[in-house]
This record gives structure tokens, C-alpha cells and sequence, in this order.
């Protein structure tokens, strides 16, 4: 049904898939699904056309391989480099969807649930092209694909934008759309394009090799386990050695950090501070349109006629013709909160209770149902939690490296959450000592965001005496978790006097 095709089985168990959420192998004509994304046996009868409807993103993965089976009909020539190869699978990804879409429009809805709900591209650092590119084809690419929607992949799209830059982006944008309008034949103009991707990015096939593509999740675990296996090879290692090598670089990179539960002691701090947020208000006001029964304004024709029946029938008319434009205080702000963590190697020392402090504040931000996102920076800027993922744990960072990248930390949060924008409850929160290289540009962009209205929070560690900046509400924090009344204090008064 999905397919068109009858020569097709499918096998649905635990650990199918190869090592991905699912796969089609096109050899065999057999398409595997993971088990663990149904869950038990009697959760879905596949017999029953409703059954879907219980486990969506599971039946998403069908379709997507369904793609695969019906759209998916050219092969690699031989001689291609491997990482030419990838990249054509990678573009290969959102192809297929969209012609699966053209094909049978109802299929958009489990696409787009499969992807947003099983791809965790916000859990993927994002501070090299290559890596960058790899999220844009897999995420940005499919909003052209028209399975996903501008706002699912917000976060994803600014935080590329950043490292790529807007016209290198666009350069990559041109490339997955011809690839969508391809015949499913078409190998060589998958090749053809894969090689333009790559010199886009700079990266020479033949002889330079590249940092492996990380699995967001879903679709692309053979695709990274080959691209891994091609760059061991080129490197003269097994594929464990190559793993091994990988696993240590990435600990000594100047941003990594470790997952942990949070403590009893820090779910009550960010209480409290939710808490006081909630109290707080703005002074800003907002557009709204209010009714009238008289000018100026403009008319609402129905509305008058029924004023107008009104004063013939010899009644008060209560019907209000006219619709002003007006500003109004909103009556419980949401708030935009951009938390910027130091992970430099000055803060070393400072680097668990410093974690503590970017958690609690975008925690209690999150329970006011505020817009929040959480960048670390170093040598680079890296994202953390995208706008609107709840921070579940608290990230425990490892500082090392240096701090030049403070001000694309604040330009991320900038594209994500609109902080120069006036008319809305905005606040940046910088947990940091405040020792940068370049002092002048870092306090040009916080008298920027001051200007605006943008209340910006600087907590520091209380026994260092790093640069104080203008323009901001500065507090000395020895254990956060302790000082969060001090923290409330210091954020309410910076958001009220915003």
C-alpha cells in the first residue's frame, strides 16, 4: 500500500534495523523496524488500518523505508569515494520524502512525527561546518521537502546559520533542492551533487579526512557507520582503533560535557526561582486591537449594521462598529531567556557550580513557560538546549580552552530568541568570570541588547575578580543553589527594570 510494490517483506523485532531505528535493504527487498519503538506485542495490530494512530512514530519509520523501497532506485557507481557516497545518501534522505509526499499526502503527518519526535538534533553540538551541513540536510533540508515546518527546526536553522554563515547555507539549500527534483534513477546526478557539497564545504575526498558525522537519532546509522570505517581506512587504523582515537579527541575538546540528574537541593532552588519569576512584570507594552463604538478606527461592516438595527428597533445600540489599534501591558509576560555558560578554562575550578546556575535558571524559566535555550562557549560556541526543549538534566561541563567565542554565544542566542527585539519580556543570563580576550566588542553587543530592553544577568564566581561589564546586573555567586535568593532578586530586578 505504501509502496506500490508487491515483492517487498517486512520485519519488525528487537534490534532490527541494523543498528538504526529502521532500514530497507534493497537487495532483498526487506524492510526492518525496530521493535523498541512499538513497544510490546499487543500495543498495535498492524492489521487494523487505526493501529498507526497508537504508535506514530514507529509507523513513520515505515513509511520513511516504504520511501526508500518505492523511490530509491539508483546505486552508487563504482570508484565513488566514500565520503561523496555519504553525503548522496545523506541528500538521498529528504528526497525521498518529498516525492513519498507528492506521491501520498497524507504520509506528511507520520514523516514529520517520526522526525521531530525521534531525531534530537538540539542533542548534537553543532560548532563545525561539517557537522553543521550534516544537520542541514537532515533538518533544514526537509522544511523544502515539506515534511517539517520552519518553526520545528528553528534552533537547528539559527544555530548552522552561525557556524556555516548565511551564504555558504544557501549554497547547500541549492544543492538538496535539485536533489528533490531528481528522478529516482538519477545516480549521477546524486553523485554529481554530493561532490558539489563537499566543495562547498572544503573537504577533498581523496585525501583530506573529516570528523565522522554524528547520529542524530534516526535514518542515518549506517550512513555515520560507513563514513567512520571509510576514515579509519584513510587513516591507517581499524575501525575500533579509529573509534578509540575519535572517543579521546572528543573528550579533549574545549566544550564536552557529562549528563546527571539534578539534585533535591537544585529542583528547590529552581522552584523558588520560578517562582519569583512568575511575579515578575514588564513595563512593556504590546500590539492588541481593542473594540469601539465610535471612530477612529476600523469599521467592522457587520458590526454596524447591527448598531444600526439596534437604533432602529429603539434600543441602546451595545454593538461596537469601530476597531481601534491600541498597547497594552501583557497580562503575564512570557519570557526569553538565553542562558550563555563560560566553559573556558579559567572557570575550571567553578565549572559544577557554575552547571548548577545555567540549569536552575533556564529550569525555572522553562516552568513559566518561558522560551529558553542554553549555549556553552569556549574556543567555540556550541548549543546546548535548543528553544523550547525542556532541560531535563543538568549538564556538568568540563572547562577547557579559551573564551574568544563569547560574542557568537550571544549572536546564537540572538537568532534563536529574537533578544533585540522589542515588545516582549527578554532576558540573558551569562554564567561566566568574565575574563575575555576582546572586552570592547562583548561590551558594544550588552550595551546593544541594554538598549533594546534586554535585561542582562551576569552571575560570576564570588572569589574571582574578573572585568566587571556596564550595563548589566552583576552577582558574585559562591554555591548557587544557596545564593538563588539572591539570584531571584538580582533577575526579577533586572527583568522589571528592563
Amino acid at each position: 500500500m505504501l509502496t506500490g510494490r508487491t515483492d517487498l517483506t517486512v520485519t519488525v523485532s528487537p534490534g532490527a534495523g541494523g543498528g538504526a531505528p529502521a532500514c530497507f535493504y534493497p537487495d532483498t527487498g526487506r524492510i526492518e523496524v525496530d521493535a523498541t519503538h512499538i513497544g510490546a506485542p499487543d500495543v498495535a495490530n498492524p492489521r487494523r488500518a487505526g493501529h498507526k494512530r497508537l504508535v506514530p512514530a514507529a509507523y513513520g519509520l515505515l513509511v520513511h523505508e516504504a520511501a526508500h523501497a518505492a523511490h530509491s532506485r539508483w546505486r552508487t557507481p563504482p570508484g565513488t569515494p566514500r565520503v561523496v557516497a555519504a553525503v548522496a545518501e545523506l541528500l538521498e534522505e529528504s528526497r525521498i520524502e518529498h516525492r513519498q509526499r507528492a506521491r501520498r499526502r497524507g504520509d506528511r503527518r507520520w514523516l514529520r512525527h517520526t522526525v521531530t519526535t525521534l531525531v534530537a538534533g538540539d542533542d548534537v553540538p553543532v560548532d563545525d561546518p561539517w557537522h553543521a551541513a550534516y544537520l542541514a540536510a537532515l533538518l533544514v533540508a526537509r522544511v523544502d521537502a515539506r515534511i517539517l515546518t520552519t518553526k520545528d527546526i528553528k534552533g537547528v536553522r539559527a544555530a548552522v546559520t552561525t557556524v556555516l554563515g548565511r551564504k555558504r547555507l544557501l549554497q547547500l539549500r541549492e544543492v538538496w533542492r535539485q536533489a528533490h527534483s531528481l528522478d529516482d534513477a538519477d545516480a549521477a546526478g546524486m553523485i554529481d551533487l554530493a561532490w558539489r557539497w563537499c566543495v562547498i564545504l572544503g573537504i577533498d575526498p581523496h585525501r583530506q579526512p573529516h570528523t565522522p558525522v554524528p547520529d542524530p537519532g534516526v535514518f542515518a546509522g549506517l550512513l555515520a557507520q560507513a563514513l567512520a570505517d571509510y576514515l579509519a581506512h584513510t587513516a591507517g587504523l581499524t575501525p575500533a582503533q579509529y573509534r578509540d582515537q575519535q572517543n579521546t579527541l572528543r573528550h579533549s575538546a574545549p566544550t564536552t560535557w557529562t549528563r546527571r540528574d539534578p539534585t533535591d537541593a537544585e529542583r528547590a532552588a529552581a522552584r523558588h526561582l520560578a517562582a519569583r519569576l512568575r511575579r515578575a512584570r514588564t513595563h512593556h507594552t504590546e500590539p492588541d486591537t481593542r473594540p469601539s463604538p465610535i471612530p477612529p478606527g476600523r469599521l467592522r461592516t457587520r458590526h454596524a449594521i447591527t448598531a444600526q438595527a439596534q437604533a432602529a428597533a429603539g434600543s441602546t445600540p451595545t454593538a461596537t462598529p469601530w476597531q481601534r489599534r491600541v498597547q497594552l501591558p501583557p497580562p503575564k509576560p512570557t519570557l526569553h531567556l538565553g542562558v550563555i555558560v563560560d566553559a573556558s578554562y579559567s572557570m575550571h575550578p567553578y565549572a559544577a557550580p557554575m552547571s548548577s546556575a545555567g540549569w536552575i535558571l533556564a529550569h525555572a524559566a522553562h516552568a513559566n513557560t518561558a522560551v529558553t535555550t542554553t549555549i556553552a562557549f569556549g574556543s567555540r560556541a556550541t548549543l546546548l538546549v535548543a528553544p523550547r526543549q525542556r532541560p531535563h538534566q543538568v549538564l556538568e561541563l568540563t572547562a577547557a580552552g579559551g573564551s574568544s567565542a563569547f560574542t557568537d554565544a550571544v549572536k546564537l542566542a540572538d537568532q534563536m530568541l529574537q533578544l533585540r527585539q522589542p515588545g516582549r519580556l527578554r532576558m540573558l543570563a551569562v554564567v561566566s568570570d568574565g575574563d575575555l580576550p576582546d572586552i570592547e566588542p562583548a561590551q558594544r553587543l550588552i550595551t546593544t541588547l541594554h538598549r533594546t530592553g534586554c535585561a542582562v544577568l551576569w552571575l560570576r564566581p564570588a572569589d574571582l575578580t574578573g572585568h566587571t561589564f556596564t550595563d548589566t546586573t552583576t552577582l558574585a555567586v559562591a554555591d548557587p543553589v544557596q545564593a538563588v535568593a539572591q539570584i531571584a532578586d538580582a533577575a526579577v530586578t533586572a527583568l522589571e527594570q528592563a
